[in-house]
């Protein structure tokens, strides 16, 4: 406990502190004296048993302990006991959040005390009323957010170990020789963690599935779903449950249903769409007006509430779209054939259909159960080939089969019709506040294989406007025919963005020459929109969209109606994918009970539907963000001796992030390797800076830039830098 000049360490001092005040918290009403604390640190010197007379005084003149009876001391129970959640960082230490606070609470490792990255927790926070930075220690772990981990293993000669590739699980995890099952060295695993004995550095698991070897395309592709305990294939009593489902069209049925398989309806996808779930239908009015229906597949007709079928869809609550695959929510005999709005195929459908006028005004709308035909199929790219040259005839390089074809003119003025609204409620959206976030999506040419053999961005054109407008019109409507009954609803809700990620995101494109406006909420939406345009198509767009995407709060579904401030919408919900999103299914059930006179649901339960469905949500989006990752890097691998015009797209103390510009892949220039000069970190320009050339190196800055590494099982690019652009 002491130096050499024999002066007690300060840090020493505070460790020791430390560990008499945790025996106390951890059994606040027991009394210690300095014997049992000694025992319990197995501590039996003359020494150590001073020292811990002289600590308890010090805690106990401090007020975090009271001496009830002579030498015995108690935890004074206080507010500064506060529980929340962990948030790691990669450096193994962590954050403390929760709603108690208003600011974030700093954990060094030292005081984590086994608590992992997002775990429910309590935690002691020191020097809360000292003007100082406050620092947490965690005291009880209240509840694990997982226990299964993905990981590479090392057997040793009686047991093993598994380290994750996640920067935050700062352990490894060990396995004894009898829970390895069917692994061997160097296999990706899932592993469940089963124990963390007190005295033990690491937690103790169990093998639980042999993912395959590093590197190979499915294992890694199986690797990020396991990640996310999303599942890859559906049980086989749930398949079966599907395959028996009646599946047929029956004329009682339809008899129940408002009949338009006579009025004009077509499907726009996506080319390699393999499920439709919404249809358009299009009339003229007498009146001069046009009665057009939204179509959505019927899913709850098949989907009964209280069958196992039902339990699996809640339980995933939502498709996950990697690359190179889709994890449906239904299986592949509802979301593919059933339910899928098949051209020259009549099914069943939940629509909300409208009068609109010139002005795209609705005018009059019905909600309910129908049965369609869709007379036609369009790819988006043959929908666009529509509105752009106005022609009915589709040529071959355009078209879905490959041949030249051609569409009745009902079709042709139809699509040109609905684009010419959609335009106009488009532009009442924008003028109402609505940001438009058409941000660039990444996209890979996969051979049969699933290697990546090239990159393509697809961008929202025209055609997915059509479909955008009409979808958001129905959610919009759906929900704001219930709200406006004051009845339990699924709302999709958007909060007001946070004005300090704001100012951070006005910090960043100040360096580009641009602004936002703060004087009052429509201007921050207007010099937002302003933002997002002016950016297009220059070097730093998809940096710039990604950070205002970024300070935006995430969309979530609620029961609490709060609006949605992305949208600029007062009310609304998600009625329009029900294949592949549950609190779609659950409006549809909820419009069809309240069509049908019932009473308000109750809130409570549907709160906890929907907070469900908003976890798996997200956890669906960091899976398919994690393939595109992986995808990027695999596509990388093939081009190593290349040379890449990059974009700076990040600056730290380590090094720069450049994203390349051609395919928008991301890596690391690490510090230490930038060669023609030694760079320091400055905070306040947010940049590198030579140290002899004082050159810069700084957010939107152009560079070369060569792979140097591609780590498929971390999805981490590192790169060499060689030059700036125009040095």
């Amino acid at each position: 406990m002491s130096r050499k000049n024999g002066k007690p360490s300060a840090k020493k001092e505070k460790d020791f502190s430390r560990k008499i005040y945790k025996i106390l918290a951890k059994d606040p009403n027991k009394s210690f004296n300095y014997k049992q604390i000694a025992a319990i640190l197995e501590l039996d010197d003359t020494k150590s048993r001073n020292e811990i007379i002289k600590e308890l005084k010090i805690l106990a003149s401090q007020e975090q302990i009271e001496e009830i009876d002579r030498g015995k001391y108690k935890v004074i129970s206080k507010a500064d006991y506060v529980e929340g959640t962990i948030d790691m960082t990669s450096r193994k230490t962590a954050y403390f959040v929760s709603p108690d606070l208003e600011d974030d609470v700093f954990i060094p490792t030292n005081n984590l005390n086994k608590a992992l990255d997002k775990d429910k927790v309590k935690v002691y926070i020191y020097n809360r009323r000292r003007g100082r930075r406050p620092e947490g220690e965690v005291v009880e772990i209240l509840e694990r957010h997982k226990t299964e981990f993905v990981g590479v293993i090392d057997i040793q000669k009686n047991f093993a170990f598994v380290a994750t590739a996640n920067p935050k699980m700062y352990t490894d995890i060990f396995i004894p020789k009898n829970k390895l099952g069917e692994a061997e060295n160097g296999d990706v695993v899932l592993v469940k963690m089963e124990d963390w004995p007190a005295k033990a550095d690491s937690p103790f698991g169990e093998v639980i599935r042999v993912l395959g070897k590093p590197g190979e395309h499915n294992t890694e592709i199986h690797a990020i779903l396991a990640e996310y305990g999303l599942p890859y294939d559906f049980p086989i009593d749930v398949e079966v449950f599907a395959q028996k489902l009646d599946t047929e069209i029956h004329e009682e049925e339809i008899a129940r249903r408002r009949d338009m398989r006579k009025t004009l309806t077509f499907t726009i996808d996506p080319k390699d769409a393999k499920d439709f779930d919404d249809a358009l239908s299009f009339e003229k009015l007498d009146n001069g007006n046009y009665e057009i229906g939204i179509h959505i597949a019927d899913v709850s007709h098949y989907l009964q509430e209280g069958t196992i079928l039902d339990e699996e869809a809640y339980k995933r609550a939502t498709s996950v779209y990697l690359v190179d695959r889709v994890v449906p929510m239904l299986p592949e005999v509802l979301s593919n054939f059933a339910c899928s709005l098949r051209p020259h195929e009549e099914k069943y459908t939940f629509s909300a259909v409208f009068e609109i006028n010139e002005k795209a005004d609705v005018v009059n709308q019905w909600f309910g159960r129908t049965v369609i035909y869709s007379d036609q199929r369009f790819a988006y790219e043959e929908a666009q080939y529509i509105i752009e040259t106005q022609s009915a005839t589709i040529p071959a390089e355009v078209s879905l089969t490959g041949e030249t074809y051609t569409i009745s003119e009902d079709i042709r003025n139809a699509t040109l019709k609905m684009n010419e609204l959609a335009k106009i409620m488009r532009r009442k959206r924008m003028a109402n506040g609505a940001i438009s976030f058409d941000k660039v999506e990444v996209k890979f040419h996969l051979n049969e294989q699933a290697e990546p053999t090239g990159v393509y961005f697809k961008e929202a054109k025209d055609s997915n406007h059509l479909i955008e407008e009409f979808m958001l019109l129905a959610n919009r409507k759906v929900a704001e025919f219930i709200g406006k009954q004051k009845k339990t609803f699924v709302y999709r809700i958007h909060e007001e963005p946070n004005e300090d990620k704001l100012i951070a995101l006005q910090t960043v494109i100040s360096k580009f020459g641009y602004s936002i406006n703060f004087k009052s909420k429509s201007l921050i939406s207007k010099s937002l929109n302003t933002l997002l345009q002016d950016v297009q198509g220059k070097k730093e767009q998809n940096l710039v969209d990604t950070l205002a995407i970024r300070s935006m709060s995430k969309a979530k579904y609620s029961t609490q109606n709060i609006g949605h401030y992305g949208l600029a919408f007062d009310y609304y919900s998600h009625f329009t994918s029900p294949i592949r999103r549950y609190p779609d299914v659950m409006a549809h059930r909820l419009l069809q009970y309240y069509i049908d006179g019932g009473k308000s649901v109750d809130e409570e339960t549907y709160e906890v539907m929907c907070a469900h469905s908003s976890d798996m949500e997200n956890l669906a989006a960091s899976a398919e963000r994690d393939s595109i990752k992986y995808m990027q890097v695999k596509y990388m691998l093939d081009h190593k001796d290349e040379e890449f015009l990059g974009v700076i797209s990040g600056v730290t103390e380590w090094g720069i992030y450049v994203e390349i510009v051609s395919n928008k892949c991301e890596g690391m220039c690490r510090i230490r390797e930038i060669r023609d000069d030694y760079y320091t970190f400055d905070e306040k320009q947010y940049a590198l800076v030579g140290e002899v050339t004082h050159n810069i190196l700084q957010l939107g800055d152009e560079v070369y830039v060569k792979v140097k590494n591609a780590d498929l099982v971390k999805k981490q690019l590192d790169f060499t830098f060689l030059k700036k652009k125009g040095e």
